[in-house]
């Protein structure tokens, strides 16, 4: 490689450290000694706490990095303020969740070492998606992420649901996938190129006279694809059975890291390359979040199912993360980015909860089996209240601050009917959060849950429900990294 092109891979070496880490990862796995229960769960801890080690690394080496607009690889990989943020947040979901997962994959009989290790490389896809400044290395990175959350979606070989979460994602993935790949397809072919910049740029010069049919139908396509990554209505139709099936630590992880990859994706897609034709997709966006909103909204009040109401709760947070997107400036994508940040937190917290409902060494998952958690598990039952307080939006917590700022933007905008509708589906949403506490601190309570609960999770527990109950105290670094990395999306 000539020294010319050696700084070429310097917007890029936090990727190439997960890559290479990855790699080492899996052979130091393969040459642990397994064959035995006991032995099997050596090689799982360790390889769980070097792969902490490594996204933390990786955090560490994106913070450094940080800078003005680099392009690598011939402007196919970006780096911003504004990959820098989400890059940020997806690999402080992915080491949350690592974190508390390790003592359900033990009591589970899923203590396997390659589970750390397709979480890490999942989470390359992510980053790699995050940065992408051309549709193919939006694919490339789309897929990367999307075939190892297959596996691990199906990683409970035993359970029938986990195995049908994984064959239900996997062919539901594929057609979102051929969407996608269909529609960058019919850009390329109506524009003659696919990278991002080129086409913001003729896009640009088109924009008076129109983008043409073609290009029109190659950007409804692609957001279908988003849409389903997102699992925004009309295509959440895996959300439910995924998030149901899957083990309950992959239920957490696909929860955060996937869908703020997702949505940092589909918001420099639009604003990006296609940013100068928000007319003609302001429409759909605003759609999609509307629908997203009320179906999240009206189906969860049926569901007694712990982990199926929490699915739907995520569509309807994708519905509200949307209004800003549809907005379509820069203080609708500060508006986004800020709830990504606060729903990451909370989202966290409440899967901790849930982790920690075990009766018998057993999960239960029932809204129902949290009957008299106050009196039995007192800190606990808390916990799950702050979350489903902030959840709701109800100030001062932290998800009153999310919303809010989506609602501004979608007022100063003048798009009334968004921010009439999110507050009204959020005041339905209220009744099934507010469901769960009552149930906790009313109901009579008939089985106990088990006690105690694991270091790990009290530790995640303890951080979380301090963020969501004092981000009103000092939320200027938030406020302010947004702003920066809308304003860097911009800018580009």
């Amino acid at each position: 490689m000539p020294l010319a092109d050696i700084p070429d891979l310097i917007p890029v070496l936090p990727e190439v450290f997960m890559a290479v880490a990855i790699m080492v990862l899996l052979m130091f796995g393969v040459f642990q000694p397994g064959g035995t229960a006991d032995q099997d769960v050596r090689s799982l801890r360790l390889i769980w706490a070097l792969s902490i080690v490594v996204l933390v690394l990786t955090l560490v080496l994106v913070a450094v990095l940080s800078g003005e607009r680099v392009m690598a690889f011939g402007s196919l990989f970006v780096s911003d303020a504004f990959a820098v943020f989400c890059k940020i947040l997806v690999l402080l979901g992915s080491v949350m969740t690592m974190i508390i997962s390790r003592g359900f994959l033990e009591r589970q009989g899923m203590a396997r070492f390659e589970y750390p290790i397709l979480v890490v490389f999942a989470t390359l896809g992510m980053m790699m998606m995050v940065s992408a400044n051309d549709l193919i290395s939006l694919y490339l990175g789309l897929e990367m992420q999307s075939l190892s959350l297959y596996v691990i979606a199906a990683f409970q070989r035993d359970d029938e649901r986990s195995t049908e979460a994984g064959l239900k994602y996997f062919v539901l993935g594929a057609l979102a996938s051929g969407l996608l790949l269909y529609g960058s397809s019919l850009i390329y072919g109506f524009s003659g190129t696919t990278n991002f910049d080129q086409l913001a740029a003729l896009f640009d010069y088109a924009s008076q006279a129109g983008p043409g049919t073609g290009v029109i139908f190659g950007i409804v396509f692609i957001m279908a694809g988003l849409a389903f990554k997102v699992s925004a209505v009309p295509f959440h139709m895996w959300t439910p059975d995924v998030y149901e099936g899957a083990p309950t630590p992959v239920t957490a992880f696909f929860s955060v890291a996937p869908k703020i990859a997702a949505l940092a994706l589909f918001m420099r897609v639009m604003i990006g390359p296609f940013g100068d034709l928000l007319q003609h997709w302001q429409q759909i966006v605003a759609f999609v979040s509307i629908a997203s909103m009320i179906l999240g909204a009206l189906t969860a009040i049926n569901q007694r199912n712990i982990k199926r109401l929490m699915a739907y709760s995520s569509i309807g947070h994708v519905g509200y993360a949307l209004i800003g997107l549809a907005v379509g400036d820069a203080a609708g994508i500060r508006g986004v980015l800020i709830y990504l940040a606060i729903y990451l937190v909370m989202n966290v917290g409440t899967f901790a909860c849930i982790l920690c409902m075990r009766r018998d060494d057993r999960m239960v998952e029932g809204i129902d089996d949290l009957a008299g958690l106050s009196k039995s598990h007192p800190m606990l039952a808390a916990a799950l209240a702050v979350f489903m307080f902030s959840m709701a939006g109800i100030p001062p917590l932290a998800g009153f601050f999310g919303k809010l700022y989506v609602f501004l933007a979608a007022i100063e905008a003048e798009l009334y009917t968004l921010a009439v509708i999110g507050v009204l589906t959020s005041v339905i949403a209220a009744f099934y959060y507010i469901r769960i506490i009552r149930v906790m601190y009313f109901d009579d309570i008939k089985e106990s849950l088990d006690k105690p609960v694991e270091r790990e999770l009290r530790l995640v527990l303890a951080a979380t429900g301090l963020l969501v109950m004092l981000f009103f105290l000092y939320p200027s670094p938030v406020l302010s990294s947004a702003a920066a990395a809308a304003a860097a999306l911009f800018a580009g």
